[in-house]
């Protein structure tokens, strides 16, 4: 499995000077192979680096940055067709859509750029790196690291590592391929885990991991920026600056705590992991208008994702359960009913009279439709094994 590890570069002044020189020049290149794509349509790697090779060495990059200033860009448009093609800027036809498709990908003057080993050498020893810039090569450039970050790049680390210049600092993210573990067979059951906008997440052991703090950090975050934004300054542009990402750093943090501990019990207990399929649910939820922010701001995805690579780094299986009616549905008697759900927090089965927290009682559907697709999933593998010959 790929996992990235993130990195703090200790450039001096004059190797900063050069960073920044070298990503301007990377992404004015990128933005001219951008507009290149965008006139002729043509978007593969190959095509477009036959189409501007030459005129973005004649900007003054070697033929390594050359060539991923190119495969950066070719890239960001293959993402670009996925999200339309999912639906992620509307339907066709939408303003927003109509937007996105009317301009070429514009990249930022300090957007992050792709390194190889041709171009950046780690000294992991020394904890130095040697980086090419656009005034030479930069050598003996220092990097801070924990030690478990350094054990992962010395072992697991393969292929690029990209370039990042945030927040006034510099960091590497080098991509590592670290090996899986073998699963292991879920011999106590799943754990049940709904994810929820009250609740950012509740196992079906009644573990409730409640968006209260999160919600007010957002909101307060929420504020500062409409303040700052109608004042309109230099200095309150300059705060805002400095306060970008900050909120998303927050959640990030918070997502990876509750995905730790929810993985940790799970391999504690000998039990797999059932999650929501939560795909699209941007599109199908109605909510009103002041619950929309906050479904929005939520990041679904990331502690999934979180849950889902952290698992399977200490072999605990993952399963997605299909998510409809789980908060209707009683996890005692299965009667499905809109009225079993009379608040946000209650469940009231009205045929057998049980009653649970709501998200307690929809986290433990979840892992028992998990009991039911993993074994689903494997009476199908063993069913396409093939059998052995008899001898005759």
């Amino acid at each position: 499995m790929k996992l990235t590890v993130q990195v703090k570069l200790l450039p001096d002044v004059a190797t900063s000077a050069a960073l920044r020189a070298t990503l301007a020049l990377c992404n004015r290149a990128a933005n001219h192979v951008s507009r290149v794509a965008f006139t002729t349509g043509t978007t593969g790697k190959q095509s477009l680096q036959r189409l501007t090779y030459t005129a973005v060495k004649e900007l003054g990059l070697s033929a390594q940055p050359a060539l991923h200033c190119i495969r950066k860009t070719a890239g960001a448009y293959a993402t670009l067709r996925a999200n339309l093609a999912a639906g992620n800027y509307g339907p066709a036809g939408s303003k927003r859509r109509e937007r996105v498709e009317a301009k070429p990908i514009q990249f930022r003057r300090d957007a992050a750029q792709p390194f190889d080993d041709r171009c950046l050498s780690w000294q992991l020893d020394a904890h130095t790196v040697s980086i090419w810039t656009v005034s030479g090569r930069a050598k003996d450039v220092a990097f801070a690291c924990s030690p478990a970050q350094a054990k992962t790049l010395a072992e697991y680390r393969h292929g690029e590592s990209d370039l990042v210049y945030r927040g006034g600092n510099w960091y590497l993210l080098a991509t590592c391929e670290v090996p899986e573990p073998e699963s292991i067979a879920p011999t106590g059951g799943f754990l049940g885990v709904d994810l929820g906008i009250a609740n950012i997440a509740t196992t079906s052991d009644g573990v409730i991991h409640t968006a209260k703090h999160v919600n007010q950090v957002r909101n307060r975050s929420r504020r500062v920026r409409r303040r700052l934004q109608r004042k309109g300054t230099k200095s309150s542009k300059r705060r805002l600056r400095r306060i970008s990402g900050r909120e998303a750093r927050f959640a990030a943090d918070t997502n990876h705590c509750i995905a730790k501990r929810i993985v940790t019990e799970a391999q504690r207990t000998c039990r797999g992991i059932a999650l929501e399929d939560l795909g699209g649910i941007r599109g199908r939820a109605r909510l009103r208008k002041p619950q929309r922010v906050t479904l929005h701001s939520w990041s679904f995805a990331q502690l999934g994702t979180y849950i889902t690579y952290k698992a399977k780094r200490v072999g605990v299986p993952v399963v997605f359960a299909d998510p409809r009616y789980t908060s209707q549905q009683c996890s005692g008697c299965g009667h499905t009913a809109k009225s079993n759900r009379p608040n946000q927090a209650t469940f009231r089965c009205t045929s057998c009279g049980f009653a649970e927290h709501a998200d307690v009682n929809a986290a433990r559907n979840i892992a028992a439709r998990g009991v039911v697709g993993w074994a689903v999933s494997h009476a199908a593998d063993d069913a396409a094994e093939p059998t052995p010959a008899r001898r005759g």
